[in-house]
């Protein structure tokens, strides 16, 4: 007879995360929960949006208009790689002058992106009621909360300071066509950079050291590991005070540091470009010429980045077949959702992975922690960022949202380092363009940083047309689904282990997902798994 002393009661609810979106469109994200933790999950993207079938057949030009429209947020990202796949199919010469406005626009989109994702996203979250155990629960209430924290108004105004330098010179921010093969269509004058600088030292001065890090750009940017931080949090009152200071130590006391880890293994697909070096833009020669490196970390060791090694599973998304391809034999190939719940599929997003010597096809994290983690890579040329915090900080104290969250704040400093630089190099009487050969037939591969990850484009031309293109954004390596390995992607991953202390109101999963930043809206359904009766709605709006 059985002993009822050694029976383990279970209590299993089932949550429904609705409309996580692949660049503003929908994610639903099934999750079971035993005993107050998540023990399984499955991200389901529910829009298919279809921009590798519009291009198809169009012009080759057609993806500098139709890509930053996939987002209305990172379209200069968007632009980025798209021109880059074009310069590399074309075999086009990229003046100096060009490369550096592409790197400060391109940086200009991200130092927007921060401070507007923080404090309208993010932040918010832990003004939460249900830390309001917290010793710093009042003062994060008094800085953080939507629409009446006084700190929640100045990011959000200061974060249309930066695209204020990218409609300087690409004309209009979002949306933006500026960038064409050959270089930029744009001609600064002295007044323009002035004014770039300006409204830049503007961000710093009003934002960035007075706000979020209480000190200098360059005295933080001296933390090089976990300990210099605990000892910078120490060194002075305004340090702890700090919005970066009070956001460490809020997230130590609700414990946003010990969960949220995701799969460990990171991609970055590497960004901005040195100006002499890339003045030829090929595939093979992008690594060697990137300022912020690319690369793979297995957890282990670094791996190089190689394009070729990319791969999109179709095995649980609502596309034709069950293979693995890279994007150059890309198909997209959509089916009813229904007739695919049917074979076990159950996302339009597609299932990125990366054939990792020695591992095989696995799902790596992108993002703000990714880069970071490559740039503690060693034998950085000197003109290229070596920065070892974060992967010091992954080996001392491990992932957590607190950690993605921490390096996405940290690229402020350096973005900012970076746009300030750049802009002193600009030769206004120099080249901006060199007018290239159009070739009939060709192929290119163009990848970029956003905000929010890896991102890049892999276009075919025949008979002077789009024969295929494809594209492949951070959202999709972060939220894609399971492969035919059944390996989870990394949001599913991330999930795992979440203690979600109160099923009506799950605020735990929306700080994870507000971590990864996958261009989403979110709302969270909570069911009960018996019953399946909804127990509550917890509702996030992206501004």
């Amino acid at each position: 007879m059985m002993n009822k002393k050694n029976i383990v009661k279970t209590d299993i609810k089932e949550l429904k995360v609705h409309s996580l979106g692949r660049v503003e469109g929908d994610l639903d994200v099934k999750i079971f929960i035993e005993n107050g933790v998540v023990v399984d999950a499955w991200t389901e993207a529910t829009m298919f949006r279809g921009f590798e079938m519009i291009l198809k057949g169009k012009d080759p030009q057609a993806g500098l208009i139709v890509t930053p429209r996939i987002c209305g947020i990172c379209g200069g990202s968007h632009l980025t790689k798209a021109v880059y796949a074009l310069d590399t199919a074309w075999g086009t010469e990229v003046p100096p002058n060009a490369t550096l406005i592409r790197n400060i626009a391109q940086a200009s989109e991200t130092l927007q992106s921060i401070p507007r994702w923080f404090y309208a996203l993010f932040a918010i979250g832990l003004t939460h009621r249900n830390y309001n155990y917290s010793k710093l629960y009042d003062e994060v209430v008094r800085r953080w909360a939507p629409f009446a924290g006084e700190h929640y108004e100045i990011g959000v105004t200061i974060s249309a300071k930066p695209v204020e330098i990218y409609a300087i010179f690409g004309g209009q921010w979002p949306h933006s066509s500026f960038m064409v093969p050959g270089g930029v269509v744009s001609s600064p004058t002295l007044s323009d950079i002035t004014r770039s600088i300006s409204i830049l030292e503007y961000y710093r001065e009003n934002w960035l050291e007075k706000i979020l890090l209480g000190c200098s750009v360059e005295r933080w940017l001296e933390n090089k590991t976990w300990d210099d931080i605990l000892a910078w949090l120490d060194e002075k009152q305004e340090h702890r005070d700090s919005d970066l200071g009070l956001f460490i130590r809020h997230s130590m006391e609700i414990g946003l540091n010990k969960y949220g880890a995701g799969p460990g293994r990171y991609l970055a697909s590497g960004s901005f470009f040195h100006p002499h070096k890339y003045r030829y833009p090929t595939i093979e020669g992008r690594n060697a010429s990137l300022i912020a490196r690319s690369g793979v970390f297995d957890g282990e060791k670094f791996h190089d980045f190689d394009q070729a090694r990319i791969r999109e599973d179709h095995t649980y998304s609502f596309y034709r077949g069950s293979g693995s391809y890279h994007p150059f034999e890309g198909v997209t190939e959509p089916i009813d959702p229904v007739e695919g719940q049917k074979e076990g599929k159950y996302t339009f997003a597609k299932a990125p992975r990366y054939d990792v010597m020695g591992i095989g096809e696995t799902p790596l994290e992108v993002g703000p922690l990714a880069r970071q983690v490559i740039a503690g890579r060693p034998d950085a040329e000197e003109w290229q960022d070596y920065d070892p915090l974060f992967l010091n900080i992954i080996k001392e104290v491990g992932p957590s949202a607190m950690v993605r969250v921490l390096a996405r704040l940290h690229e402020a400093a350096k973005y900012y380092v970076r746009v300030r630089e750049w802009l002193k190099q600009i030769e206004l009487n120099e080249k901006f363009y060199v007018k290239p050969r159009e070739l009939p037939e060709g192929r290119g591969f163009g990848a970029t940083e956003a905000a929010r990850g890896a991102l890049a484009d892999w276009i075919q031309i025949k008979d002077g047309k789009i024969e295929n293109y494809q594209v492949v954004t951070p959202t999709a390596w972060n939220i894609g689904p399971r492969d035919r390995h059944d390996q989870r992607g990394p949001i599913e991953t991330a999930m795992i282990g979440v203690p979600v202390n109160n099923p009506e109101d799950p605020v735990e999963l929306a700080h994870i997902a507000q971590s990864y930043d996958s261009c989403l809206v979110c709302t969270v359904h909570a069911y009960d798994a018996k019953t399946h009766k909804e127990l509550a709605k917890y509702e996030v709006i992206k501004i």
